[in-house]
């Protein structure tokens, strides 16, 4: 449904006095266009429209194609098992490669301000390129920019930057299949006619925002008995999760047959409540998360889907990128990139490529990551 028909009927449905939780927008869902992907792999997808090409160019950039170049990765912050395993995929990729040094350094904690110092330091040491996951989009574009003023590439992943600022930016998953794969995982888990509950990290929280919208216009075209009851915020906090997910419990009941967590913080505290209160199998927790966070509840048998990408293909994915740009095989107007084992990846929105489906954790595979 279009936006526009969106709130004519969501006007009238109001305006009747009859409005049910699949006619208007879930709370913590944005007011932006949502495209849902089709329900069954044999239904196409309507092709998103073609963007021009919107990121940055370096200033005179060295002739380094088909030569050896020396790239620095400052992601949000290092010490982490996300980035650990992002800057393990750089690596494999720097050896299958065998042209591509990598390295990975940044700070300790995700402050905007030490991820620009970190940048600035290695724009005046000299690298060929650097990778990057934004801390702020904006506030880290001015480095950015400064960087492509002196002839070095950059590419970012995970988090961006305004576009302007990065030749290239490697998207994990695009909203509508993280909605998807979400709301197919609950509707097989807790039933086609169940209900549901959210527990999100703010409202206006861009990304969780984002995915709520697309879960909403997702499950109106593809499972519309699916029930929504509440969406509750936790404000990131592993406490205030798994308080707030336990509050959901008692004050659904019976009524409640699923839990989605939004972040990598309340989907683990959503399966502790649900242990906690002997409902392992009676209500179903599917969620955005590490493996690592959820193996005991995965092994358990008390969560059998958890939802997020694989962080080592992905940042494998960015250092090719790197590499084609590099070497003038990735311009501006190209629809896809060859990159090494994961094959053929497409440019989606101008500038941006895109991973993949995203990738979901069950019992049979989670063991075999360690992030």
């Amino acid at each position: 449904m279009k936006l526009g028909l969106a709130a004519a009927f969501l006007g009238a449905t109001l305006l009747a006095g009859a409005a049910s939780a699949a006619d208007k927008r879930w709370d913590g869902a944005d007011d932006l266009p949502v495209n849902p992907l089709a329900c069954s792999a044999g239904e196409a997808n309507a092709a998103p429209a073609a963007k021009p090409y919107d990121g940055g160019k370096p200033a005179n950039a060295a002739d380094k194609a088909g030569k050896p170049i020396t790239l620095v990765d400052v992601p949000k912050l290092i010490g982490i098992g996300y980035f650990n395993a992002t800057s393990k995929g750089m690596q494999e990729a720097a050896k299958a490669l065998g042209n591509v040094t990598v390295k990975t350094d940044g700070p300790t904690e995700a402050k905007i301000d030490e991820q620009i110092k970190f940048i600035d330091n290695y724009i005046t040491s000299g690298v060929d390129g650097i990778l990057f996951a934004a801390n702020d989009p904006v506030a880290i574009a001015p480095v950015l920019k400064k960087a492509l003023s002196k002839g070095i590439h950059v590419v970012g992943y995970d988090a961006n930057s305004t576009p302007d600022a990065r030749e290239w930016f490697v998207n994990q998953a695009e909203f509508n299949g993280i909605a998807k794969a979400m709301i197919d995982s609950m509707a097989k888990e807790a039933g086609e006619d169940k209900g549901f509950a959210i527990v999100t990290s703010t409202f206006t929280t861009p990304n969780q925002a984002r995915w709520i919208a697309e879960m909403w216009a997702y499950a109106q075209k593809c499972h519309p008995k699916l029930k929504w009851l509440e969406t509750v915020e936790a404000q990131e906090d592993n406490n205030l999760s798994f308080n707030q997910a336990t509050t959901l419990i008692n004050k659904h009941g019976d009524k409640l047959a699923g839990l989605f967590g939004m972040t990598s913080v309340a989907t683990p505290a959503s399966a502790e409540a649900v242990t906690r209160a002997k409902l392992c199998g009676k209500v179903a927790v599917v969620g955005l998360a590490t493996p690592n966070a959820m193996k005991p509840y995965v092994n358990a048998d008390c969560v059998k889907s958890v939802v997020l990408w694989n962080p080592v293909d992905l940042g494998y994915a960015a250092t090719y990128v790197m590499r084609a740009v590099v070497d003038g095989s990735l311009k501006p107007g190209a629809t896809s990139v060859e990159a090494g084992k994961l094959g053929k990846l497409n440019v989606v929105n101008g500038s941006e490529i895109l991973l993949g489906s995203p990738f979901i954790f069950t019992k049979q595979n989670i063991k075999d990551f360690d992030f």
